[in-house]
Order: C-alpha cells, then sequence, then structure tokens
C-alpha cells in the first residue's frame, strides 16, 4: 500500500512511484460479488391463462345472406332471381322480422344511376333492415 523508496542507504536513488492496484481490484470484486447477490432469481415459467374444462356454448350460427344485385339498367336481383320494386320490399320486410336478421350485401353495377341504388337503401332501411352493406366497392376505384 506504498510506494518503495528505496533502501536508508543514502544513494541517488529514485522513489519508485507505482500503483498499487490491489486495493481497487479488492473493491472491484466486492462490487461485483454484491451485484451478483442483489439480482433477482430468474424464473423459467412462463404464466398461461388456460381455459376451464367446461364446457362452453357452440359458436353461433352464420347469419343468413341475402345479395341484391342492381345492375347497369335498374334491374334489381333478390339472390340471383329478378324482382320488382314492391316484390323487393315485401322481402324487405319478411327479412326484417326474421331473428336474427339476415345480411343484405348490396352491389351495384359500375354504370347504374344512383338514384336505382339509393331507392334500394332507402326501402330496406324504411322496411326495417339494419344488417346492410355494399360490397364490391374496388370496381369503382379509379385505374
Amino acid at each position: 500500500m506504498g510506494m518503495n523508496i528505496g533502501s536508508g542507504s543514502g544513494g541517488d536513488v529514485e522513489p519508485m512511484m507505482e500503483m498499487n492496484m490491489t486495493p481497487m481490484i479488492d473493491v472491484m470484486l466486492v462490487l461485483i460479488i454484491m451485484f451478483i447477490t442483489t439480482l433477482p432469481v430468474a424464473n423459467h415459467a412462463v404464466n398461461l391463462n388456460m381455459p376451464n374444462n367446461t364446457p362452453t356454448a357452440p359458436p353461433p350460427e352464420p347469419p343468413e345472406v341475402i345479395k341484391i344485385d342492381v345492375d347497369f339498367d335498374g334491374t334489381i336481383s333478390w339472390n340471383g332471381e329478378v324482382v320488382n320494386r314492391s316484390q323487393m320490399e315485401d322481402r324487405f320486410v319478411a327479412a326484417a322480422a326474421k331473428n336474427p336478421q339476415p345480411e343484405i350485401h348490396l352491389q351495384p353495377n359500375r354504370l347504374v344511376p344512383y338514384k336505382a341504388v339509393a331507392g334500394v337503401m332507402a326501402s330496406a332501411q324504411s322496411r326495417g333492415i339494419t344488417k346492410l352493406g355494399m360490397i364490391g366497392n374496388e370496381q369503382f376505384l379509379k385505374n
């Protein structure tokens, strides 16, 4: 912990000025041991929430899907069958009364006037249809 100053012979010897590394190494070892002992113990378990063995209800059946096509001249098709406006409205009333209500998929032609499509949507809404969706919209994207 000191310096080697040399012998007491009074000669012209320079003192040896080297740093003693032992105390610094001791401190580093103590710090490493403290760090290792304070680390939390590694837990190699994975907690999973597993389902109970109780039987669950089967998934609900997919709803009935009704496809309505509106052709370029305003012709309305109900699941491929051509219908007039009064027949369509009667079928809307029957579909609205079902439980669960069927999904109505409306697919207009690209060339059909908006008035014809809006008429079908207004008839569906006024007859109590709540599940109405537009399909085939990718045909309206500009190329």
